[in-house]
């Protein structure tokens, strides 16, 4: 049974995420603030955490990145408040989707088996893609390592975000194609389209300013999407 920790300082929001959950297969604990967290993410192992942004003694936020110091568990960030600066933060910390309040308790839902599918089957993927030897593009400066699953730009090595990464392989997979932001958020998120691109548009600003001159790379096509164009 995969296992749960959802963190908000509302109880009626922890309760109406426990009971879809439950009712799903999963094991719910809760928690009420940021420290909270830390405190149950210390003591046990989770599969995923809900975590809200704005809560007492310790926010959402500093939670995450206390937290993944010393575990690396997907988080799904919960917000009253859906500007871009908060995504942006919120990304640049690895943190896997980003849901704006009020929200749909069954689409939370869905974001959440995805979420945990793909990264459990992550592992499997990296292992079997280093059996058959490195699979890499080079143009330019610009190295993207597959199986490695890391970029080099000029030589030096990129940080990026996890989903930064996905999104760059994929486009790069789909070089000179013009793909929709339908089609990115369904291949690159994993979960049907629900007409909402900022979260696209954000991840491709951040990957842009991750690869530096070759942001050119990344073409954008007014009213379809985007085209990796090298």
């Amino acid at each position: 049974m995969k296992h749960l920790l959802v963190v908000d300082d509302e109880e009626k929001i922890r309760l109406v995420i426990k009971k879809y959950a439950e009712y799903e297969g999963y094991e719910i604990t809760e928690a009420e603030n940021g420290m909270d967290a830390i405190d149950k993410c210390r003591k046990e192992d989770f599969d995923l955490i809900v975590m809200d942004v704005m809560m007492p003694e310790l926010d959402g936020f500093s939670a995450c990145k206390e937290i993944k110091k010393f575990k690396d568990i997907p988080v799904i960030m919960l917000s009253a408040r859906g500007e871009e600066y908060d995504k942006i933060h919120g990304f640049e910390m690895g943190v896997d989707d980003y849901v704006v309040k009020p929200f749909s308790p069954k689409e939370l839902m869905m974001r959440i088996n995805v979420v945990i599918n793909r990264h459990s089957a992550a592992p499997k993927a990296e292992q079997d893609g280093s059996d058959s030897g490195h699979e890499i593009y080079e143009r330019e400066g610009l190295m993207v390592d597959f199986t490695g699953r890391l970029v080099k730009i000029d030589g030096k090595m990129v940080d990026m975000t996890p989903k930064e990464y996905d999104l760059l392989f994929y486009m790069v997979k789909n070089k000179g194609i013009a793909l929709t932001r339908e089609k990115l958020i369904t291949e690159v998120w994993g979960y049907d389209y629900y007409g909402d691109d900022r979260t696209l548009d954000t991840h491709i600003k951040l990957l842009r300013s991750s690869l530096g001159e070759y942001r050119k790379f990344l073409v954008t096509l007014r009213g379809v999407g985007y085209r990796f164009e090298a």
